[in-house]
This record gives C-alpha cells, sequence and structure tokens, in this order.
C-alpha cells in the first residue's frame, strides 16, 4: 500500500511537472502573438499623437517581425509562411468589414476599404505560433490525409464569405472536417516525453483558446463587433467554433509552404509518426 503511495504521488508531480513544461512551451510558441497584442493593448494608453493609433500599431508590427526574425524566433520560412497568412488574411478582412462582420471605428492612413494594414497581422500571429509550435515540440503526424483535409480547409475559408449569400455550411464543413481527419494522430514532445492526441482535437483546443485571445483583442481594441460598438461585450461562444474550422486553413497552409526537409507526416499504424528521438529542443530563445 506504501509503494503505491509513493508511486502514485510520484505519478503526480511527474504529471504537474509535464503540465507546467507543456505550459512553458505554449507561451514561448505564443511569444509573437502575445507581444502583438499587449503592443495593442499599450497603444490605448498612449497621450493623443499627431499619428493614427492603427498606424502606429502597423509600424509595431512590421518592427516586431523584425524582431522576431532576429532573435530566432522565426526561421526565414516561417517568415514567408507568415506573410503570406498575413496577406491572406487582409483578404478575408477587407470582404467580412464590407460585409459589415466587425469594424475598425478610428481613422488612419493605412486603411484600404476601411481595413487598417496591421489587420493582417492577426492572422499571422496564428501562424506564427503554428510555425513555432510545430518546431518547439516537433510535432509529427500519423494517417496525415492532406489533400482531403486541405480541400475541406479550402471550402471552410470560402464558406466564410459566400454565407451572406447562400446558407452557412459550417456545420457540414465541421462534419467534413472531423471526417478528413478522423484516424489522423498528431504527436508532440514535452521534455523527453511523446505524447499524441486527435488532429481534430487540437484544432478544438486552439479555437478555444482564439476565442480567448479574441475576447482580449477586441478588449484592447483591436477591432470591434456591431454588438460593441456601444461598449465592450464579450465575443459571442459561436466565434469559438468558427476558430476551430478556420485554424484548419492556417495549419494546411503551414503544412504546404512550411514543410522541409523529409516528410513530417509519416508513421506507422499505431505510431505517432515519431522519428528516432531528437536532440531536446533548447529552452533558449535562440532556437531558431
Amino acid at each position: 500500500m506504501r509503494h503505491e503511495k509513493r508511486s502514485l504521488a510520484s505519478g503526480l508531480r511527474h504529471g504537474c511537472a509535464q503540465l507546467v513544461r507543456f505550459g512553458v512551451v505554449q507561451a514561448r510558441a505564443c511569444a509573437f502573438a502575445v507581444a502583438l497584442l499587449a503592443g495593442i493593448g499599450a497603444s490605448r494608453l498612449l497621450p493623443p499623437l499627431p499619428v493614427a493609433r492603427y498606424d502606429l500599431v502597423l509600424v509595431y508590427g512590421v518592427l516586431l517581425t523584425l524582431l522576431a526574425r532576429r532573435v530566432g524566433w522565426e526561421t526565414r520560412r516561417d517568415t514567408a509562411v507568415i506573410a503570406v497568412c498575413h496577406v491572406i488574411g487582409l483578404l478575408f478582412e477587407l470582404i467580412k468589414v464590407r460585409m459589415g462582420s466587425w469594424s475598425y471605428p478610428e481613422d488612419a492612413l493605412t486603411k484600404i476599404g476601411g481595413v487598417p494594414l496591421y489587420g493582417g497581422f492577426m492572422y499571422a500571429a496564428v501562424a506564427s505560433y503554428v510555425c513555432r509550435a510545430r518546431r518547439l515540440m516537433r510535432l509529427r503526424y500519423t494517417r496525415y490525409r492532406a489533400a482531403a483535409t486541405t480541400l475541406v480547409a479550402a471550402a471552410v475559408y470560402l464558406n466564410f464569405f459566400t454565407h451572406h449569400w447562400i446558407p452557412d455550411l459550417r456545420w457540414p464543413l465541421a462534419v467534413a472536417m472531423i471526417a478528413a481527419t478522423a484516424g489522423t494522430w498528431v504527436g508532440f514532445s514535452v521534455g523527453a516525453h511523446r505524447y499524441r492526441m486527435p488532429l481534430a482535437v487540437s484544432f478544438v483546443l486552439i479555437g478555444f483558446f482564439l476565442w480567448v485571445a479574441e475576447n482580449a483583442a477586441t478588449y484592447a481594441g483591436a477591432w470591434s463587433y456591431p454588438q460593441q460598438l456601444g461598449g465592450w461585450q464579450p465575443v459571442p461562444l459561436t466565434k469559438f467554433g468558427a476558430w476551430s474550422l478556420l485554424i484548419s486553413v492556417t495549419f494546411v497552409l503551414v503544412e504546404h509552404l512550411g514543410a522541409t526537409g523529409p516528410k513530417r507526416r509519416t508513421g506507422r499504424p499505431g505510431t505517432d509518426g515519431c522519428p528516432p528521438p531528437a536532440p531536446p529542443v533548447s529552452d533558449s530563445f535562440k532556437t531558431g
């Protein structure tokens, strides 16, 4: 009995330690996003300036991108992938703002079609997280069906536009995404240990935290939904589901544009697709 209690206590200590390690790695992966959101929040505290706040945030985002590259938060390929996501995000913003889904109510010189150019950084921040998590946690995929997942992700992206004119297909697309990723596992490292979870579950978890981040971003004045123009209100919980779907778009872009070296989607059935153990990832931000 005493031995069992010691084993249980040891297991709990190990589990807590691994949870802390996981949180630290996640915080490192979110470094760009957190810094961007902090800058947007800080911009609201500035005294009146001759330069529009949205223009200042754009300059801050560019400088932050250069810093991230300089200190090794991102590789050169990561920066290119993130730039593509920035452009795709701006296209998304232009259409959604035009349709009245949300707005950027402040004036700025760098606004096009009602969208400040810094708006693309919101999507770039998500791409930065995916790129860094992919590297820091040594992600590997088992039974990843690239063609099917990409096809559904493209349909998800289009549906966010077309639902303004035709019926919203997000629920059928959610079912299609579950089918496309059924049996797909993502393996990841926490310290010296490997774990895995269904890819669809990872989309849901990331979607939830993006919804939390969206609440913080709208509170900081990054953009406003119609119901928030008269005063901040929590973002509707339905956006949680929307982000869980939309993250698939960023995921497939990173997989198609960011893959380097041997394919990372291999693995024997019943494994996590993990190659022989790699050297531990350094705790320094200089990991590149």
